[in-house]
Parts: structure tokens; C-alpha cells; sequence
């Protein structure tokens, strides 16, 4: 940070503000505190005569890979209603009956992922303005490796165990770097 977003100096410093535990952006000037916080991604998965909705990226990060329709949170907005709204942008479908079922911690990119679970209402979905294709899939046809994010796996993989049980639960964990680098999941 170069410039104080409240007054606008160039005098900005890191340090520990008073009463706080963390080191932040500080203006030297106004005093001005600049808090960061992990950005909030939300999606669903949706299904229609049980295949999933699956959307081809045609954006960076990761083109050309398949996740659910999800993305950023955008202020103004719930957490359903941007889930919904990802849905519509990504995949010019209408999301319905959507309930939450998982909660990811990324911690090393600073994001929180909300998963929701819903139909496809009338099954209908075409290719929107981030996405290359789009396609419904059971989870054998599933293009596993071709995955955009771990969290999308993971939240996958969480949905068809429950489905082949018939009861849904909430699922939430931790998405991390190992000692490898290799990204895992930690399950509360």
C-alpha cells in the first residue's frame, strides 16, 4: 500500500495498531487503520435428474479447467444471492432449493468458501461470459483431473458421499499446503 485510501499521503506504514494483535497498514498522517480481510467465494452445485452443472473456465485463474458455478462475493449482496448470481453469469442458470453444505478455509490465499447445494431449475444452462462450456455429468463422468480447484474437488467428492447415503450434512475444513506444497484438506 502506497497511498492512504482515507487522505490520501504517501506516508503509510506496517505497524501494530493500538489494542490490536496484527501488524496492518497504518497512515502515519491521519492515522488511518487499513484492515484486510479474506475475501468470501461462493457457489453451488446444482442438479438436474441427478447429474451435476458443471462449468468450463474460460477466464484466469485456471482456463480451460471445470469447477461449479462460483466466484466472488460482491458487497450489497447474501451469500445466497451470489451464489445464484454465479450461477445466472456462469452458466445462464437459475439456481433453486439452494441449503448450505460446505464451508472451506483457505487460508493461504485468504478466502473463505460457501458451497450451496440446489436443483438446476428446468435443467436449462448454456455457456455464459466466463465460461467456455458448460455440462451436466454424473460423478463418473466427472473430469476429476481436469478440476479447477482443490476446493471444488473436495466439495464434489463431500456431495456424492452423501448422496449415495441419501442424507445430506454440513461439511467444513481447511484447505492447506503440506510440507510438499501439495494442497490437502482437514476436515473439522
Amino acid at each position: 500500500m502506497k497511498y492512504c485510501i482515507e487522505c490520501g499521503s504517501n506516508q503509510v506504514s506496517r505497524k501494530i495498531p493500538e489494542g490490536d494483535a496484527k501488524e496492518r497498514f497504518i497512515c502515519d498522517d491521519c492515522g488511518y487503520v487499513f484492515y484486510s480481510n479474506p475475501k468470501i467465494v461462493t457457489g453451488c452445485i446444482l442438479e438436474w435428474q441427478h447429474q451435476v452443472l458443471l462449468c468450463q473456465r474460460s477466464i484466469e485463474p485456471r482456463a480451460h479447467f471445470w469447477t461449479v458455478p462460483a466466484g466472488f462475493m460482491e458487497n450489497g449482496e447474501s451469500v445466497v444471492e451470489a451464489a445464484m448470481r454465479e450461477a445466472k453469469e456462469e452458466a445462464c442458470a437459475e439456481a433453486i432449493d439452494l441449503t448450505p453444505h460446505s464451508l472451506h478455509n483457505l487460508k493461504h490465499v485468504n478466502q473463505v468458501y460457501i458451497i450451496y447445494r440446489g436443483k438446476l431449475k428446468n435443467g436449462y444452462c448454456k455457456a455464459g461470459h466466463e465460461t467456455h462450456e458448460v455440462m451436466l455429468c454424473d460423478e463418473q463422468s466427472v473430469p476429476w483431473q481436469a478440476l479447477a480447484f482443490t476446493v471444488i474437488k473436495e466439495s464434489l467428492i463431500l456431495y456424492f458421499s452423501d448422496r449415495k447415503t441419501g442424507h445430506y450434512r454440513y461439511h467444513q475444513g481447511d484447505i492447506f499446503r503440506d510440507g510438499n506444497g501439495e494442497l490437502q484438506c482437514l476436515p473439522y
